[in-house]
């Protein structure tokens, strides 16, 4: 399987949905809507899909679902993929 894993810090509760950029490693991220029920985990995914340009059922959340710091899976390797995130 194709792909790469993508460390994510969600701010639920935010004043807009938004790729902030990076720390570190790590994609900081901005989303509307509450913690509850795995709604940020949606929204975030929704938003990492758009800002990559791919379908959201290749964003795959594998770990952190009731965490901030989460863990992504993108099951699509084409190339220049990840510069995209990377001019954020």
């Amino acid at each position: 399987m194709s792909g790469w894993l993508l460390k994510v810090r969600v701010t639920p509760r935010a004043s807009r949905n938004e790729v902030e950029g990076w720390d570190g490693e790590t994609l900081r991220v901005r989303v509307t809507v509450p913690p509850a029920e795995g709604q940020a985990n949606e929204a975030c995914r929704e938003l990492l899909a758009k800002a990559l340009d791919i379908p959201k059922s290749k964003v795959i959340l594998v770990q952190g679902a009731r965490s901030r710091d989460k863990l992504f899976r993108i099951e699509q390797g084409e190339p220049g993929l990840m510069d995209r995130l990377a001019k954020r």
